[in-house]
């Protein structure tokens, strides 16, 4: 009987110890809203970190962008002023080749400039294709010079 009694009060006990616990672990509905606020205030300043992360990150692309879109300008300049010295038949085939390198660099200053905020996906596919058409006209630029000295 000692052995029944003793069990009986040991369920009782964990039984009561589960019940507090399970009592204290619940949330009266004020406080389930004041946390879930909390957390939305938090995902908010997150988010507005981000975004400003995501703008400083496309203000200084364009300001690098700038900066080598000047540096191709120059050379281009460069290429123009050494050609103004050269015979007819030199000018003559480097004029159109120089005016599409200009007009290359042209597009991409316009298109850094006109660049409108699209979201962080389509930013980082612009930028990629951006760098890329930068390469290749800086490398335009390279062997044009290359080409100039040759001949």
């Amino acid at each position: 009987m000692k052995k029944v009694l003793l069990n009986s009060v040991s369920l009782f006990v964990i039984a009561l110890v589960a019940s507090a616990a399970f009592l204290a672990g619940c949330n009266t509905p004020t406080e389930k809203v004041e946390n879930a606020q909390e957390n939305v205030s938090e995902a908010q300043e997150n988010l507005s970190e981000a975004k400003d992360d995501y703008l400083v990150e496309v203000e200084n692309f364009r300001k690098e962008s700038a900066v080598r879109i000047a540096a191709n300008e120059k050379s281009i300049a460069e290429y123009k002023a050494e050609l103004a010295n050269s015979k007819v038949e030199m000018k003559e085939k480097y004029d159109s080749q120089i005016a599409e390198l200009e007009r290359k660099n042209a597009s991409m200053k316009v298109r850094i400039t006109d660049y409108k905020d699209d979201g962080k996906d389509k930013w980082q596919s612009f930028r990629t294709e951006f760098n890329r058409d930068m390469d290749e006209l800086g490398n335009s630029l390279k062997n044009f010079n290359t080409t100039n000295n040759k001949k």
